[in-house]
């Protein structure tokens, strides 16, 4: 049997030191893991040092997926397992994905998601009434 091809993007994620997306180990806060300063700007609506990383995971994540650079995927996929991770994208936020963002992670996830649940997850700017 042939082998699946991998993606040019998995393939770069997989090779990175932090990032292996075939691992889903349980990780957790309790060894005292914070949002690095240098990540502040991707929670800009909240005093960074007020969010708690197990109650604001959900937040955490979908903003990290969404703007985040290199650097903070790697921060993200060290801190979080990779089932939580596919779990919020899973179950993407109302209204806070980019379309071509949310696209991104559910093909490298091979996560199929309603149709309905999928437009409502789109940040829109022109909403149609």
């Amino acid at each position: 049997m042939p082998k699946a091809k991998i993606s040019p993007v998995r393939k770069k994620l997989n090779q990175s030191q932090h990032l292996k997306l075939g691992n889903s180990k349980k990780r957790s806060f309790s060894n005292g893991a914070k949002i690095p300063p240098r990540m502040k700007w991707l929670f800009w609506s909240y005093d960074v040092k007020s969010l708690d990383p197990k109650k604001d995971k959900d937040y955490i994540i979908t903003q990290t997926l969404n703007y985040g650079t290199w650097e903070d995927l790697k921060w993200l996929f060290k801190v979080y397992s990779e089932k939580e991770i596919k779990a919020v994208v899973k179950n993407p936020r109302r209204g806070v994905w980019f379309e071509k963002v949310l696209n991104f992670w559910t093909t490298l996830f091979n996560i199929r998601i309603k149709k309905d649940v999928w437009q409502k997850a789109i940040f829109n700017i022109n909403p149609r009434f």
